[in-house]
């Protein structure tokens, strides 16, 4: 009869282990970021192309230099959680602040590997290698966790419009097109796009490091 009940006790303790676990579980997925597609977004952000697209969107293939010279791909991005953002070098106005927010992002989650940046330079032409590294330098960039990046001008411009949803503007990427957004974007380990945020304005900046938190508890 004690071992019975003892049995008994037991598998009540684990059975109310494992149901506290999975009551934890659906409370993470409940408050997590949802999943952007095209018609969850501004249209004004979306490229015509996509707007009656409603599910399976992420992000698509790219190819960029970095502030080392080095090539940065999907690749360098695999089975990470990342925030990306458009810029450029000379920029005197918003592109100041929101550097100064993703290295507050950077120093958040400094210790954490699975947490990465993504800077996109929207002056490639003139952004060269030397100036990205003189910029990251000047900024505390830690190559491992950031990468500040030009490339072919029309590739980006493409990935801002067609994959990030960063710009309401139309273009193509021409030599007369320029784009400059405040937008960061923060992006899962599947590619998807999880959160669009004002990357000048601290209140969403709190909100995207707790977005990233939950994103990590998942």
């Amino acid at each position: 009869m004690k071992e019975y009940i003892v049995k008994s006790s037991l598998s009540l303790l684990i059975l109310a282990l494992i149901s506290a676990h999975v009551y934890k579980l659906y409370l993470s997925h409940k408050d997590a970021p949802i999943v952007y597609n095209p018609t969850d977004v501004n249209p004004e952000l979306v490229d015509a192309s996509l707007h009656n697209i409603s599910k399976n969107h992420k992000i698509a293939v790219f190819e960029l230099i970095n502030q080392n010279g080095k090539t940065i791909t999907q690749k360098t991005y695999e089975n990470k959680i990342y925030v990306a953002d458009f810029f450029f070098t000379s920029c005197p106005t918003i592109c100041p602040v929101m550097t100064n927010n993703m290295v507050k992002i950077q120093k958040e989650f400094l210790d954490d590997d699975e947490v990465m940046l993504l800077s996109l330079s929207v002056t490639p032409d003139v952004d060269s290698i030397p100036r990205l590294k003189a910029y990251a330098k000047r900024h505390g960039v830690i190559d491992s966790k950031w990468n500040i990046t030009t490339g072919n001008k029309k590739h980006i411009y493409e990935l801002a419009r067609k994959s990030y949803f960063a710009v309401t503007d139309e273009g193509d990427g021409g030599l007369q097109d320029f784009i400059h957004t405040s937008n960061f974007i923060l992006i899962d380990k599947d590619k998807q796009i999880r959160g669009i945020y004002d990357g000048i304005e601290d209140e969403d900046i709190l909100r995207l490091i707790e977005d990233i938190k939950t994103l990590r508890s998942l």
